[in-house]
């Protein structure tokens, strides 16, 4: 019954206008005001900022023309083996005597380079068309080297023209000499097969291990030329390694791709 006279009776009391009205305190208000300007900033900066991204994948350095294997035209047995491993020959150059039922014919290269790997000896029985030598077509010692880096291809579109490259060579290590730096100069927009890539290094090892995870895209990749440094390429250190680099040697690739906008992310 109490609960109730004192409804009755707030019902009947005039509105309480007169009471001042307690708005936000100013501490509410600053943290209001940070809100509003961070999102805003946060805003802006989604529109028109941008962020760097990078894809990595494994590469190789070779002289930029490739390799090819040289093959047997004729079946017999080698008596003689006439090039040496890193030995640098013309073309039509002898690589190995083998004998057959017809006589003796000598096996020749088929383009001036350098002979990275021999798989024939002396004594061996070998068929037509079997795989003799591997060599790396390069004419003067000279001649640049480039890395191709074999990229998924899912993010071959992505590439920039001239877009920078870091290196890092299995044999320089990268605590003590940095890596190395290069500027892309070609994207290869079909996808590699293993038979392709054995095709260009001349070897069926590297052609499997690159397309392991599927077929790439190889990126051929320019050098920054260096004449402070022993090598004669340029590295994130002020000297890099002292000595000279080697082609077919096993590296791995950092590309840095487009520039994003964050928005774009949110965008379908």
């Amino acid at each position: 019954m109490q609960f109730r006279q004192q409804a009755l009776a707030k019902l009947q009391s005039p509105e309480e206008l007169d009471l001042p009205v307690r708005f936000a305190r100013p501490q509410g208000w600053l943290v209001l005001s940070v809100t509003v300007v961070v999102m805003a900033a946060a805003s802006v900066w989604a529109a028109t900022g941008s962020v760097a991204s990078t894809v990595s994948a494994p590469a190789i350095l070779t002289h930029g023309q490739g390799s090819y294997v040289l093959q047997s035209p004729v079946a017999g047995q080698v008596t003689a083996v006439l090039a040496k491993q890193g030995q640098r020959l013309a073309a039509d150059a002898p690589v190995l005597k083998v004998r057959t039922e017809k006589g003796e014919t000598v096996v020749r290269t088929v383009a001036a380079g350098r002979v990275t790997a021999l798989a024939a000896t002396i004594g061996a029985i070998i068929s037509t068309g079997a795989n003799v030598a591997s060599v790396e077509k390069v004419a003067d010692a000279d001649d640049p080297l480039y890395a191709t880096v074999y990229v998924p291809a899912e993010n071959a579109a992505t590439i920039p023209e001239d877009a920078a490259v870091d290196l890092t060579v299995q044999s320089a290590p990268t605590q003590q000499y940095g890596v190395l730096r290069g500027h892309v100069k070609s994207v290869d927009r079909s996808a590699q097969t293993p038979q392709q890539i054995t095709a260009y290094l001349g070897d069926s090892q590297l052609g499997e291990q690159f397309t392991k995870d599927g077929r790439p895209v190889a990126v051929l990749v320019r050098l920054d030329r260096s004449s402070g440094t022993k090598s004669g390429y340029k590295w994130s250190s002020a000297d890099g390694p002292p000595f000279r680099l080697d082609s077919m040697t096993m590296a791995s690739g950092s590309i840095r791709l487009a520039d994003q906008r964050p928005i774009d992310w949110l965008l379908p």
